[in-house]
């Protein structure tokens, strides 16, 4: 589950940045640029991920801590587990299991287990976007080397782009965005650092330190240290996934799928109508098909295959067939694809929806440049 959090505690100021270029910095070692690339390859085809992370939160009146074990299988697989903790919004003894269809959330404080359902889920690599934007973004200065649980790592400063601050600053770590509220006041006193630190051997981020300091006071400063870590060293299949202690109130969200399968030919018995076989490119496989019952309104029956590159994280596209259409021709731009009038739209995801009789179809991808016209065309109208 993406959660989203506000630091409210101590004054805000306002930022004022320059963006998107070097700046002056330790001359010895490997670019800050290089870095980042290697962090991003590392993420972009990383199997599996354990460690121990600690988070610290710090403002001037308040410091909240938590140790949690992590595993992580990028881009849809995690669990939680949290060992020490100060910050009343995680116990120790929480955990949180999230895999493609399906997230639990423990809280032993309350004996509660919530699930949420995620038949129609987009699983996207926050961490990878947010290493992306650093390279393509911020300006960038290589600090030197430092010691991070006994291993060095080099150190990447980074500074945002003005169009990233003002009245707020977003750090994301996991599937939590923290929100950082800033005021418009005293702008030029008002500094913004995200420092990362990256594995000599793995190229991985082991540290970040995200710090908001205000004439060289520390107004926030949020710390991600990992501990422990291990890459692609495997993990158990049964780690993403939850049984609620026999003793927990178990409520639910979201609606369940009707039936998770592995091929065409066994969902095909469990929808009214007939699934495509779309040409897919070849470095993609069926990873699942998820049919959920919804209202009317919402597509009614919709069914979703889900195709995905095993060898590159978040390289995913979908094929969805619903009884009722979710698209509004309004506002995207209408296209013609073998004759057939088509809608296309761009941003973070890309997708083409077109009519067929009784049914409505969308093809998307979650990786720009793949051929979702010519996927589209080879369902037309079955």
């Amino acid at each position: 589950m993406k959660r989203r959090r506000f630091l409210t505690v101590g004054a805000g100021a306002g930022v004022s940045l320059a963006g998107c270029v070097s700046y002056p910095s330790a001359d010895d070692g490997p670019s800050s640029e290089a870095l980042l690339r290697d962090a991003i390859e590392t993420r972009r085809h990383l199997h599996d991920l354990r460690a121990r992370r600690t988070l610290s939160v710090e403002t001037p009146s308040d410091t909240v801590e938590r140790t949690e074990r992590v595993v992580r299988q990028p881009p849809a697989k995690q669990r939680l587990e949290v060992l020490e903790s100060t910050d009343p919004d995680a116990p120790v003894g929480s955990v949180t299991v999230t895999n493609r269809e399906t997230t639990w959330e423990y809280n032993p404080e309350e004996e509660l287990v919530d699930i949420q359902f995620h038949g129609t889920k987009v699983d996207a690599d926050r961490t990878l976007r947010v290493l992306e934007s650093l390279l393509e973004n911020y300006r960038l200065g290589y600090e030197g080397t430092t010691t991070v649980d006994g291993r060095e790592a080099h150190v990447v400063e980074t500074r945002p782009p003005i169009e990233e601050t003002g009245r707020q600053l977003n750090l994301v770590v996991g599937d939590t965005t923290y929100a950082v509220p800033l005021s418009t006041d005293d702008l030029e006193d008002l500094e913004v650092t995200r420092t990362i630190c990256i594995d000599d051997e793995y190229r991985y981020p082991v540290r970040e330190r995200n710090e908001v300091r205000d004439g060289g006071e520390i107004r926030y400063r949020l710390t991600v240290t990992y501990e422990d870590l291990a890459i692609d060293e495997g993990v158990d299949s049964e780690t993403f996934t939850y049984q609620p202690p026999a003793d927990a109130t178990v409520v639910t969200d979201g609606t369940e799928p009707e039936g998770i399968f592995d091929s065409i030919d066994e969902a095909k018995a469990n929808v009214p109508y007939e699934l495509p076989e779309a040409a897919i490119p070849d470095a993609y496989l069926l990873d699942r098909i998820t049919v959920v019952e919804r209202a009317e309104k919402y597509g009614g029956v919709t069914t979703t295959l889900w195709y995905n590159d095993p060898n590159v994280v978040a390289r995913e596209l979908y094929v969805v067939v619903r009884e009722q259409g979710r698209f509004d021709p309004d506002v995207l731009e209408e296209i013609e694809i073998d004759g057939r009038t088509a809608y296309y739209r761009d941003g973070r995801i890309q997708s083409i929806f077109w009519d067929c009789d009784d049914l409505s179809y969308e093809v998307s991808s979650l990786v720009e440049g793949e051929p979702i016209r010519e996927i589209a065309a080879s369902i037309g109208c079955p």
